[in-house]
Order: C-alpha cells, then structure tokens, then sequence
C-alpha cells in the first residue's frame, strides 16, 4: 500500500509539472515562464560566486500580458531579420551609470550579438570637459576653460537641464571640442551629429575643421536648442570649433552630442549623474522635450540607490513611487508603445555601517508600479542575495569599500547578469511564438 501512494504520488508531482510546463508556454504565460540558471553566461561564475542567485536573473513579469513588451518583441525581431531599424533603447540611473561600465558592457554585447545590426553609440556628454568622470570607451577634449553644472546639490542653477542632467559652459568667442572613440570594441561611426546647446539666441558659427568638405548642411531648432549636422559619408571622430558671430558677453552651452547613422541596430544611451535620484530628473526641465526627439523603444529606471540612502524613518515610500509613476509617464507620453523595464537597486550599506533595509521597501513599491503599468522588473536586490549580501560582495572584490558602489569586474559581471536576462526574455518569446504556429 506504501508503494501505492509513494507511486500516486509520484505521477501527482509528474501531472503537476506537466500542466506548468504547459501553462507555461500559453500566450499569456509572461507571469509562468520558467527560466533557465544562465543563457548568455559562463556557468563557471556559479562555483565561483555561489552567493549570486543565478536562478533570479530574470524578468519578473507580475501580469499574463505585456502589450509593449511584445511589441518590443516584433520590433526586435524585424531588426534582426528584416535590417530595417533602428531601435533607441535608454538606461536611467546615477553615479552607477555616469561611470558607464555596466550599461557599456550591455551596449557591447546588444551591438555585437546579432550580426548586420551594429546600431549607433546615442546620447553622449562631455564629462571630461566637466572635470568629472567620464565614461572610459569616449573622451572630449578642448584647450579651453569650461564651467559645469549638474542636476544635484549645490549645483542646481537657473539652466534648463535636459535629458542628461549636465551643462557644461565657456564665454571664449572661439571654442574648440574634440571627440575621440577610446577604450572599446564597439565604435559606431556617424554620418549625423546632432548638439544640445542654448535655447534661443545661438549666435555661433559651427566648423568641423577638415571634415568641413563633408558636410552637407547644417540646420539649428532654436525653440528646442540643438544643431543637427548632416555629413556626405560616416565618420568616428571629430573636431568642432564654434565661432561667435556676435560681440560682447555670451556663454556657449553644452548640454550633450547625439551621434546618429543610418545603420540598423540599438541605440544604447546611458543617462547618469553622479548622486542622482528621481527628483533630480523630474527637475531637468528640458527631459521631455529632448526625449521626445528621439522617442525611446525601450527605457530602463534603475534610479533609487540615492533616494533611499537616508536613514530608515526618513524614507518616505509613497514620495518613491510618485516620483518614479511621474518618470514612467513622461517616458510614455514619448512614446506610448515604450517597453519600460524596473529594475530594483544594489544591496547596499548607509554611511558604511548600517544595512539599509530600505531597498526591500523599494522594491515593494516598483513591483506595484509594475503590475499597474503591465512592466517587468529586473530585481538586482534578489540576484545579490537581498539585505546584507553587499559585504559579500566587498569581500569577493566585487563592490568598493563604501558597499554602495561595485568594483569594475563588479561592474562587468553585472552587465552580464542585465543581459542574460535580456536574453532569457528573448528566448521566452521566441518559444510562445514557435508554439503559436
């Protein structure tokens, strides 16, 4: 009788699998699908950082249904296939972010994975112009003497911050800027330049030295404040010199460089200020003007790590998730079809010494924001190993002494855990579409 219910029991557990296995390649299945530890990763790294739990890198989906990730899904596979676009994706964050080594190892492989689709760099600023840090894989020189201005603290100022929440100004009549590719493989030439500058009045004459034979025209919007600048043929560096047209005072702004081709493949933008939060971009009062020149097809929030850096009782949950409903939002009013992806902030430790349990609130308050907006949530705090796990991370050389920040092989494994779990949705979709014909 014994081997009777074991049995029973037995083909119970078989049944159960199999009606989930079926459930879960249903149409409707975001919220069922069963992931596997590693798609797009060496499964070395699990003997050695057994502390990460692989088995959570994935997208949670908290609803059966996901319109803008599925049309996210065809475009990407037009891209693919067809060749035929150009998809702007964009990654919102801090000082985790101006430093671009993770989102730089997503853009490397989003550009490299996929053969014919080698997409373009985006949205660039010129940190080194700033005095601050720059992204290692570009550099912006100029002989002349800038001032800068960030979205943060102290040095918030009456300029209308844009997309990327720094300004970056010289009252020289002669200006110079150069632009260099550096340390990486991927280096996207451009046949288009577009150059975020003042509002209004731009009285400054552009010349591209000589490159200057290559140009085809020039065309300044001076509502929004940009130059586009349109080339004969591609080009991966460049040297601007702007000329004022005027006398006496009158400062150039920089506010970023777009640098665009026409190649098939994602635009990656990496959209960081050191020290930022949500309130800071929903400061930037240029954001959504400069956003919607180029509406996004995917937009990723990993803005919170500073938010929640005050003590427990001063973390205000409800002032969290207003603020990032208002960033959502003024992403969709861009582009209503925009694939938005949450992502839950790094374990980490205020001031060095106290865990910092507000992490777990924010992660309730995203995982909220996801199922009202029918949006997948990337949740980092879990694949760390939740409150606590950043000093193991310090002590496997992975985070920095202060346990908010990651080391750059930190950094670098992190990229490859974001896209793995790009890469596992993929294959998700992939199977229910096999399964649909």
């Amino acid at each position: 009788m014994r081997c009777i219910y074991i049995l029973m029991g037995v083909f119970t557990l078989v049944a159960f699998a199999a009606s989930a296995q079926g459930n879960a390649h249903k149409g409707d299945s975001l919220n069922h699908y069963q992931f596997p530890d590693y798609y797009a990763m060496d499964t070395t790294l699990k003997s050695q950082y057994p502390f990460i739990h692989f088995e959570k890198n994935h997208y949670e989906f908290f609803t059966s249904e996901s319109p803008n990730w599925e049309h996210l899904y065809k475009n990407m596979q037009k891209m693919i296939h067809d060749k035929d676009r150009k998809l702007n994706f964009y990654h919102l964050g801090g000082s985790h972010l101006q430093a671009d080594i993770y989102t730089h190892v997503i853009r490397t492989k989003l550009q490299t994975t996929w053969p014919d689709v080698p997409g373009e760099r985006g949205f660039l600023f010129p940190f080194d112009l700033a005095k601050t840090n720059n992204p290692g894989n570009y550099e912006f020189s100029s002989p002349n003497t800038w001032k800068s201005y960030r979205s943060v603290g102290k040095e918030r100022c009456s300029l209308g911050y844009g997309l990327l929440g720094f300004i970056v100004t010289c009252p020289d009549s002669v200006v110079k800027v150069r632009f260099r590719y550096d340390k990486t493989e991927v280096k996207p030439s451009f046949s288009k330049i577009r150059i975020l500058h003042n509002k209004g009045q731009f009285p400054y004459d552009l010349n591209f030295g000589e490159d200057e034979i290559l140009i085809l025209d020039k065309r300044t919007n001076l509502e929004i404040g940009y130059t586009d600048v349109y080339f004969t043929e591609s080009i991966d560096t460049f040297d601007l010199q702007f000329s004022r047209t005027i006398a006496g005072h009158y400062e150039l702004q920089l506010a970023g460089v777009q640098l665009i081709n026409t190649d098939p493949g994602i635009s990656y933008t990496a959209i960081g200020v050191n020290g930022a939060a949500l309130y800071t971009y929903l400061n930037c009062s240029n954001f959504e003007e400069q956003l919607k020149q180029s509406p996004p097809d995917f937009f990723a929030f990993s803005v919170g790590t500073n938010d929640a850096n005050v003590p427990y009782e001063h973390f205000k949950p409800e002032v969290y998730k207003s603020n990032l409903e208002k960033m959502i939002k003024i992403v969709l009013r861009t582009n209503p079809k925009c694939a938005i992806l949450l992502t839950v902030p790094n374990d980490s430790h205020y001031h060095k010494v106290s865990l910092n349990r507000n992490i777990a609130r924010q992660r309730q308050v995203i995982n909220e924001l996801a199922i009202q907006y029918q949006i997948p949530v990337w949740d980092l705090y879990g694949v760390m190993g939740e409150l606590g796990s950043s000093k193991i991370w310090l002590r496997e050389k992975l985070m920095r002494d202060d346990m908010v920040h990651f080391t750059n092989l930190g950094y670098h494994i992190k990229g490859d855990l974001y896209f793995d779990a790009f890469m596992k949705w993929m294959q998700q979709m992939d199977e229910l579409e096999q399964l649909k014909k």
